[in-house]
């Protein structure tokens, strides 16, 4: 249960990274690969502040503010300098490792014994849980791990509302058309390169509050916890994608979180049955793979057998 339980809490923490990958990749379709070095960013800036003795929440909306930032190097770089989307990642990822390393000093910054926001969820989820061991389904659990579940569920679901709500205002709308068609949109007097600058900065914002999250809970904040993230990202949309299918923005959104929680939970349940943590990258990266390719290599082979079909004497 303590698996189950610690699986859940860190798919939702994920789930914003998720929701920063779907808005570049799936409402900018943008190849933005900066969340490598933005959640390391997120975590670095509310870890340090939490030890100086910040409200853990103003350290983590510090860490939102830096991803945003971020996020926004990378689009003036790609629309200011005519760099390549791509490589406009590349450079800004790059120079945040180094960055991320002078901000924290050192390659690792311990959290034991500091007071993050998981202690301050358990304060507010006492009335619900209490301070001692909770009986759920006839095993023993923490009330600090159930406040810290409750409390990330919380946040995922507000992110999600919130995100929906921005994408369907006359700001977000244009963001999507702009991610859609990016010519029409100039055609239409649209300023498409600050909506790219706006949706890449509120991207990175999301994923670098996912490691503020992840560093206070985890209990330690690292220089190369990004490393491969926005693998997982891809992974978590895809997954909710398969789950939900084409449906309405609002259910896609949705499905980047339950893709999130899902993903985390089969990495969870491989780790238990024995896959070496080595390989755990490799493995995300392979499953991405065939999840991109997959659909293209379905479509081929339908278009094949009914060519087949129909040149076979008496086909249509």
């Amino acid at each position: 249960m303590t698996l189950l339980i610690g699986a859940l809490t860190i798919g939702f923490a994920l789930a914003l990274l998720a929701l920063g990958v779907y808005i570049a990749f799936r409402v900018l379709d943008f190849p933005d690969i900066t969340p490598d070095g933005s959640i390391t960013m997120g975590a670095a800036v509310s870890a340090q502040l939490v030890v100086m003795g910040w409200n853990p929440l103003l350290a983590t909306a510090a860490g939102f503010l830096a991803g945003c930032v971020a996020g926004a190097v990378t689009g003036l770089l790609h629309t200011r300098l005519a760099i390549n989307g791509l490589l406009s990642g590349i450079l800004v990822m790059t120079a945040l490792y180094s960055i991320n390393l002078h901000m924290m000093g050192k390659s690792n910054i311990p959290l034991l014994g500091v007071r993050g926001v998981p202690e301050q969820l358990a304060d507010w989820f006492a009335p619900v849980y209490g301070t001692g061991d909770v009986e759920l389904w006839g095993w023993s659990v923490p009330a600090r791990d159930l406040s810290v579940l409750s409390g990330l569920f919380v946040v995922a679901a507000g992110a999600t509302a919130v995100l929906l709500w921005f994408l369907r205002t006359r700001r977000g709308t244009a963001l999507r058309a702009c991610g859609n068609n990016a010519a029409m949109m100039r055609a239409l007097g649209v300023n498409v390169d600050s909506q790219i600058i706006l949706g890449l900065a509120l991207a990175n914002g999301l994923a670098a509050t996912a490691g503020a999250l992840l560093a206070q809970y985890h209990g330690f904040a690292d220089v190369q916890m990004g490393i491969g993230m926005v693998v997982w990202g891809l992974a978590s949309v895809i997954i909710g994608e398969a789950l939900v299918g084409s449906a309405g923005l609002g259910v896609l959104l949705i499905g980047a979180v339950m893709g999130s929680v899902l993903f985390r939970l089969l990495v969870a349940m491989a780790l238990r049955w024995g896959l070496n943590p080595n390989d755990l990258k490799l493995v995300t990266a392979t499953f991405v793979l065939l999840a991109l390719v997959a659909p293209r290599w379905l479509r081929n082979w339908r278009r094949t057998s009914e060519q087949r079909s129909s040149s076979k004497p008496g086909g249509a």
